[in-house]
């Protein structure tokens, strides 16, 4: 199971889990491209990084095009909001989660989905979650949005599978970032899901192992 040969782009790539995808990425032999609206440094560590905002869908289109030929898409970018209730219609998190979660995946599938055709191979990999498979309280915003990337996974996978385009997610449990520890000081933080061991998955589903895998949601929760 390697990545040797593949160009494989993560949105996402300055959080704690995109930059676990990048460095398993290039672990298994992939020549990485990192998007994120901004980046805290830039390491000479041979990852070509680039500044986006996913949720300007012309600027993806023309970053795409400029990137030249890729393999892979790892769809990292998103965020978690939680404290409103589902009753709350002008709660400006509904707006915050599908925009940074929906908006993110479906411009950068827009743009990669023509290069993939194109060559007649592809991977692409979406994050749901593990707390979207059903309604959760003061979490509707998210639920919702991470359901849709769901709903969407399965609905692409059914329309490409046949071209050579494989299109999976993985559901992750709480990953065990300094966030969610500060949010959480009293969990058991040994029980949360690794981003090192989250990245595995991602990278398994964009290898060749994985190309009879379509339109599956992998539940990946660590001990949790």
């Amino acid at each position: 199971m390697d990545l040797n040969g593949k160009t494989v782009v993560v949105t996402g790539a300055n959080g704690i889990l995109g930059q676990a995808v990048l460095a398993r990425s290039q672990t298994m032999g992939a020549a990485v491209i990192g998007l994120d609206i901004h980046f805290d440094s830039l390491p000479g560590d041979g990852v070509r990084r680039e500044r986006l905002d996913l949720t300007d869908k012309q600027a993806t289109d023309d970053l795409f095009l400029r990137l030249g030929p890729a393999h892979v898409l790892f769809n990292v970018a998103g965020g978690f909001a939680m404290g409103d209730t589902a009753y709350e219609i002008a709660s400006p998190q509904w707006d915050a989660m599908f925009k940074i979660n929906v908006a993110t995946t479906q411009n950068a599938i827009h743009a990669a989905m023509p290069i993939f055709l194109q060559q007649g191979r592809g991977s692409i990999v979406n994050i749901g979650a593990m707390s979207a498979r059903e309604g959760q309280a003061n979490m509707s915003a998210y639920c919702a949005a991470k359901s849709v990337v769901m709903r969407l996974t399965e609905s692409l996978s059914k329309e490409v599978r046949a071209k050579g385009v494989n299109v999976n997610a993985v559901l992750p449990s709480i990953i065990d970032t300094p966030r969610n520890r500060a949010d959480m000081p009293e969990a058991d933080f040994s029980r949360w899901l690794k981003p090192d061991d989250l990245a595995k998955v991602i990278c398994f589903l964009g290898s060749e192992a994985a190309v009879a895998i379509h339109g599956a949601l992998i539940p990946v929760t660590g001990l949790s």
